[in-house]
């Protein structure tokens, strides 16, 4: 800022003289590893040539209209303003009666379950609530891009375990290893995106006894919870008491209610982990949509509208892995979630993420690669592929995969 004097109508007047506004600040970014994501590209990769696009993880078919009629019953009768800052009560109780009745976990209504904008702003509350700068927290790899840029930006330090295809296992070794005296967090993802694959017993029971007598934090990142394959069972958290007195889940209305536009879920945890979350929940959300609340109440007092998710998709990923016939492709049948993992072994030894570019470009067919999920873009050919789409989508979709070469 600069001053001076200056004449105006004859009259000499003191000037203060603005710097230019048109001179540009570049701040220093928190996030300077972090662009345009690869969901952003592909997508519209696949928009621009007409592709079939099985890369972003959202269902391709119609949300159930007795939902949707919930919706407008609800702002007819008045339930437009805010919620209470946790969500209604009565979902709360709902979801409280439906943890109990699924993993045998009581969670007080009152104090215990939030509403949330979603499962990603549940996982950035949680990390936000309890890292602090200088705590270090494992995550496993492949892992859903949304957790490592939250450590970041709290301060903390990420510490990764690889796992790798065709099964994605936990080398539990590894684990014992990266814990220190800083480790404040472990996060986990089952079923598992974008492996489609599933923790089993042993892993949970290997969890609880590694974070015995510590301090560590866990989050359990359960989105998919009612899409398990062929029999199996999902291992919350909240089925192990000891495991779940440190655990934080996090759930999704999106991904069970074919609704990930709507942006809601919520969080189950002890009191006092659920106390800190709160404190920054009512300042980064408050609240969420209070309509949809309503309705997603009244809609799942019927518990058959998530106790059918697992044959429903199921019946798409053996539809979608029926018609794959080429040679080129290999794969281990998703066990749970709405991902199908592809390795492709033909001629073309382009990185993974050309080869998703070209087969949208060349064969009109989108995917997401598995290098992206990971920090060092550990490149394997494998590729990623959402069912959770129309029947005749996924066949033309499958028609398409058998012309690469």
């Amino acid at each position: 800022m600069r001053t001076g004097y200056g004449q105006v109508g004859g009259k000499i007047v003191f000037l203060l003289l603005l710097p230019c506004m048109n001179s540009s600040v570049i701040p220093s970014s928190r996030l300077p590893r972090t662009g345009t994501t690869i969901f952003t590209i592909m997508s519209q990769l696949a928009a621009e040539h007409g592709a079939i696009n099985l890369g972003q993880g959202f269902p391709g078919f119609p949300v159930d209209p007795a939902l949707t009629e919930r919706v407008k019953e609800a702002m007819d009768q008045g339930h437009n303003q805010y919620a209470p800052m946790p969500g209604i009560l009565s979902l709360r109780e709902l979801l409280s009666a439906k943890l109990r009745n699924s993993y045998g976990q009581v969670y007080d209504p009152t104090s215990e379950i939030t509403i949330t904008a979603g499962a990603t702003q549940a996982i950035f509350t949680a990390i936000t609530a309890l890292i602090k700068p200088g705590d270090e927290v494992i995550l496993f790899a492949p892992a859903y891009d949304c957790y490592a840029p939250a450590v970041e930006l709290n301060g903390g330090m990420v510490k990764w375990i690889t796992m790798s295809y065709p099964d994605y296992r936990v080398q539990w070794d590894d684990v014992k290893a990266a814990i220190s005296p800083r480790t404040k967090m472990i996060v986990f993802n089952t079923p598992h995106n974008p492996a489609g694959t599933i923790w089993s017993e042993s892993d949970v029971l290997q969890l609880q006894d590694l974070t015995r007598d510590t301090e560590i934090i866990v989050i359990s990142d359960e989105v998919y919870e009612h899409i398990v394959f062929d029999g199996m069972q999902h291992m919350s958290c909240a089925r192990f008491p000891e495991l779940a007195s440190r655990s934080v889940l996090v759930y999704s209305f999106g991904k069970t209610l074919h609704v990930t536009g709507w942006k809601m879920g919520y969080v189950a945890a002890p009191e006092a982990l659920m106390k800190e979350f709160r404190k920054v929940h009512q300042y980064n959300v408050f609240s969420v949509n209070t309509p949809a609340q309503y309705a997603i109440e009244s809609y799942m007092r019927n518990p058959d509208t998530y106790r059918g998710l697992a044959d429903f998709f199921q019946r798409k990923r053996d539809l979608f892995l029926s018609r794959i016939t080429n040679p080129v492709f290999s794969f281990v049948p998703s066990a749970g979630s709405y991902f199908q993992l592809l390795q492709y072994k033909g001629a073309d030894h382009l990185p993974d993420v050309e080869l998703a570019k070209k087969w949208t470009v060349s064969y009109g067919i989108t995917s997401i690669p598995l290098s992206v999920f990971y920090p060092d873009g550990l490149d394997e050919s494998v590729l990623r592929f959402c069912f959770a789409k129309d029947d005749d989508l996924l066949i033309a979709a499958a028609d398409a995969l058998n012309k690469i070469s």
